[in-house]
């Protein structure tokens, strides 16, 4: 752990270009395996396709009041945005293997299965980092409030979480790895 200021930084930070720390992306295979994916047909297809929706709406003539122009050049502003951001996710990213996930206590890359005590109900959700992260798919992040509290925890232990809904209760009951 180094000291930047008075605050300390752990290594979830990197040094990138002209010295600014960076965040490390953290992300299961599956998820890098995704990005790189989206990331390919953004490069390949959808930069090809907006390529051609710009030069069909050129051959219409006046650009000034061209709506067509206009769109295919905000979606060709969207794409460049999107592969920028994939990029920048990708060059700072950190990898975790999942089937090297220690399954004696809650980690990145690991399915957990907790008991919500004020519900009474089992959840199951993959802990992921934050650029994976999606509720609706049960993936909570590390940085999560949620996901915070349960990294490090072994099954059998009970988690207090505070929230801005109140105190959350959950009583961890089983570790196991992802895929």
């Amino acid at each position: 752990m180094t000291e930047v200021g008075h605050r300390p930084v752990t290594k979830k930070w990197i040094t990138g270009r002209y010295g600014i720390m960076e965040k490390k992306n953290i992300l299961t295979y599956e998820g890098l395996q995704k990005l790189e994916a989206e990331l390919q047909d953004l490069k390949v297809v959808k930069r090809k396709e907006v390529a051609q929706k710009i030069k069909e709406a050129r051959e219409q003539g006046d650009l000034s009041e061209n709506a067509e122009y206009d769109a295919a050049k905000d979606e060709q502003r969207d794409i460049e945005a999107r592969i920028e951001e994939i990029e920048k996710i990708l060059k700072n990213a950190e990898v975790v293997v999942e089937d090297e996930v220690d399954l004696e206590k809650i980690s990145i890359g690991c399915c957990v299965k907790i008991y919500d005590c004020e519900f009474d109900e089992e959840l199951e959700y993959k802990i992921v980092g934050s650029t994976e992260a999606n509720s609706l798919q049960g993936k909570i992040s590390n940085e999560s409030p949620v996901g915070k509290a349960l990294i490090g925890a072994k099954v059998g232990d009970s988690i207090h979480i505070e929230t801005q809904a109140g105190i959350l209760e959950y009583k961890v009951l089983g570790i196991e790895r992802s895929n």
